[in-house]
């Protein structure tokens, strides 16, 4: 009998992991499910109901018959809509060809760290961080350079910090405003600061804006790509409907940027996974354009539930 070969794996799957968060919400599900009375805080997906407006623009969009394969980097209705968005919300100005969509936020990221890191170039990760950063940091050959921030600066990265983790191949910098997990909001006079060292050495930026709505105690978003244009040309901003909207499932993400950039992402996404779902972009184009007020009262019931939970944690510890 011929002794079976063993299968040798690509050495890069080897430096990863599962994804942590992904862990924990199935164990947290299958808690449930075996009657388990718990509260998953493992992973960032609001427990409301994507808005009826939406589900409808995706039920016309079955029933017209819109089923077939779109362009691969979206359809010209929701790129349309997300400049829209941009230019309404953030005062910025991008042109279809700046614009692609995708299978998700964690999507848009993989892409654009494929396309635009190489072996060895070092990527600034502020510490604490979304888990996914750094192991798809490794899939594209590229160095992630994990980097502490304090507490009493509210887990955020000042300037000094950065100039002293610089090195001749650091090409990026990931910023996450609102953090996932601190929830920290970065300021515009925060952003100019560390925009003086950005441009000062070149750096790519990776602006994660996912959380951008999702804004406590009359904070305010703002986006490094708004402060001068020559840091927009360096900034690419992802965003998607799934925090926003309660559309985690439909998997919907999107990213603005360079138009060199985009292009070379929307080829490799053509060898990937080809266009995002067809369905799933029709209702996206009405999470945009449609009414915003489920957006405002989602986040009214996070602050609530937030200031509850610190309430019964302050009694509890003064006990």
């Amino acid at each position: 009998m011929k002794e079976k070969k063993k299968v040798v794996l690509a050495k890069r799957i080897g430096q990863i992991k599962p994804s942590p968060t992904l862990a924990i919400d199935t164990k947290c599900k299958a808690l449930a499910v075996q009657g388990v009375d718990i509260v998953n805080f493992g992973i960032g997906e609001p427990d409301f109901d994507t808005p009826d407006n939406i589900r409808q623009a995706a039920i016309s969009a079955i029933q017209e018959g819109f089923t077939r394969y779109t362009a691969v980097g979206g359809i010209p209705d929701l790129k349309e809509a997300i400049i829209q968005k941009f230019k309404q919300d953030n005062n910025l100005d991008y042109r279809p060809e700046e614009i692609v969509v995708s299978c998700g936020g964690k999507h848009s990221l993989y892409n654009l760290f494929q396309v635009l890191f190489e072996r060895g170039d070092e990527v600034i990760v502020p510490a604490p961080y979304w888990v996914s950063y750094p192991p798809m940091l490794l899939l594209a050959e590229a160095v992630p350079v994990i980097v502490a921030t304090p507490e009493d600066n509210g887990f955020k990265l000042t300037p000094e910090r950065l100039r002293e983790c610089l090195t001749p191949r650091t090409k990026g910098l990931i910023l996450n405003s609102p953090s996932n997990p601190t929830g920290s909001v970065y300021t515009r006079e925060e952003l100019e600061a560390l925009a003086e060292v950005i441009l000062e050495h070149h750096l790519f930026v990776i602006s994660d804006d996912i959380y951008e709505k999702i804004l406590f105690d009359g904070q305010e978003f703002v986006s490094l790509a708004q402060l001068d244009p020559e840091l927009k040309a360096r900034t690419f901003v992802l965003n998607g409907v799934s925090k926003t909207y309660a559309m985690t499932g439909w998997r919907i993400g999107y990213m603005a940027g360079l138009e060199t950039v985009i292009k070379a992402v929307t080829k490799i996404q053509s060898q990937s996974t080809s266009n995002p779902n067809s369905i799933a972009q029709k209702a996206a184009v009405e999470a945009l354009r449609g009414p915003q007020d489920s957006v405002a009262a989602m986040v009214q019931e996070f602050a609530w539930r937030r200031d509850d939970i610190l309430s019964r944690l302050a009694w509890f510890w003064g006990r």
